[in-house]
């Protein structure tokens, strides 16, 4: 009960903020005060509403946004979110493009659990969706989660995606971003072992921490400075009286955007108080850059306590992947079993949170892939989010992941063969 206050404070002062917001623009925008214009009357209502919206977004799954798509046909399809599987922790779901023959590449994309939620990937998503069935890992916020669902970490993380590409078969293209790509590898390694016909067909890893320490940067820093007992004291809490996950031990999301929001304190209170000042003049809007970011940005779910402490412990401390050590339910998994399975590395020449050379460690786990089946790729002036979203993703990035997949499809089917159209996804 010790660490439920202290999730329960976190909770009672977003919700005391957004309050606060919703009450100073309520009083700001009295009719009768319209009488007589003040600059500050204005100010007090624009604060506000910036206010509420950025605290009352911090609890709120945000939307995936995608109705329709034009496709390659020049037609607009509806596109209809359709789980394939459900599970507790996560659903593997399936962005179906309604009145539109079947693509030739099946993507499933793999979302980080990491703090957001796989909305994080919408404009990824949408790159993709115009000329490919794409799949996504969407992962449960485990403050729903009843304590009775029991445990999750990495090595249930594992088998969740070991579940999802038997559930698509073997004519799957997995996409790992970020921090799932090492163990999304080890499932592909797992599956070429125990499972052979359930192996996807090409595996692409991009920006992921395969060997942390193969390139030093504060995520590492941070991850060897620490020890687990000071983690576990400082950071898990257990879910308050509110949520259907009361008593779970978790990495609270709001504690994870504080420490996101502090790294960076300056550009965020000026980005707010620009916002505050675009609102008082009437240039603001319900979808503007600002609040197309911060929707997503604010948005934080918590993580199982088990998965926060597996990761930083096995993957970044003891480097269990680096080494081929991982261990999954008592079976040791062997990287070098992938022997059928074309894999992509993508990294970002200025990517501070996973450095070049981190990622492209898989190729040297893969021992038993001949060369003509590994490739690698490092964009030019990207950074973290600029490799799977953004300009530098839809222009050079994207086109590269697909024709590696086209390359690894065999007999390519001619749809398959069209230039990727070169969409421009916000």
């Amino acid at each position: 009960m010790r660490y439920m206050t202290t999730y329960d404070m976190m909770e009672t002062f977003r919700n005391t903020s957004q309050w606060l917001g919703a009450t100073a623009k309520t009083m700001a925008s009295y009719p009768a005060f319209a009488a007589i214009p003040n600059p500050g009357l204005a100010w007090m209502a624009a604060w506000g509403q910036v206010t509420e919206r950025a605290f009352e977004r911090m609890v709120v799954k945000p939307d995936w946004g995608i109705h329709s798509v034009t496709c390659d046909d020049g037609k607009d399809h509806l596109v209809n979110i359709e789980t394939v599987v459900e599970k507790p922790f996560g659903d593997l779901i399936h962005f179906n493009v309604t009145g539109r023959e079947e693509q030739p590449r099946k993507i499933l994309l793999v979302a980080p659990m990491s703090g957001h939620y796989a909305t994080l990937l919408r404009s990824t998503v949408k790159s993709l969706i115009t000329n490919c069935e794409v799949y996504i890992t969407d992962w449960h916020n485990a403050r729903d989660i009843p304590v009775s669902a029991g445990k999750f970490d990495i090595e249930d993380y594992t088998l969740y995606l070991m579940d999802f590409m038997r559930a698509m078969g073997p004519d799957t293209n997995v996409v790992a971003v970020c921090q799932p790509a090492p163990l999304t590898l080890a499932a592909t390694a797992y599956l070429a072992e125990q499972d052979p016909a359930a192996q996807p067909r090409t595996l692409t890893l991009i920006g992921g921490p395969i060997n942390p320490d193969a390139v030093p940067t504060d995520v590492t820093d941070f991850g060897a400075r620490v020890t687990m007992g000071q983690l576990e004291e400082t950071m898990i809490q257990r879910v308050g009286f509110k949520y259907k996950g009361v008593g779970r031990l978790v990495y609270p999301g709001l504690l994870q955007l504080t420490s996101f929001v502090s790294m960076n304190a300056d550009r965020h209170t000026k980005a707010f108080q620009d916002q505050i000042l675009r609102v008082t003049r009437g240039e603001a809007s319900d979808h503007d850059a600002h609040n197309r970011f911060y929707d997503e940005y604010l948005a934080v779910m918590d993580m199982p306590a088990e998965f926060y402490l597996s990761t930083v412990d096995r993957i970044f401390k003891k480097c269990e992947i680096a080494k081929n050590e991982f261990v999954v339910h008592g079976h040791k998994v062997d990287m070098s079993k992938i022997t059928n399975v074309a894999v992509k590395t993508v990294e970002g020449a200025k990517d501070d949170i996973t450095a070049p050379g981190q990622c492209i460690a898989a190729l040297d786990l893969c021992t038993g892939l001949p060369d003509s089946m590994k490739a690698s790729h490092v964009e030019p002036g990207a950074g973290h989010y600029g490799i799977f979203a953004g300009k530098s993703w839809r222009n050079n990035i994207r086109p590269l992941v697909l024709e590696f997949i086209d390359q690894n499809a065999g007999d390519t089917p001619p749809t398959a063969k069209k230039k990727p159209a070169n969409v421009n996804a916000a």
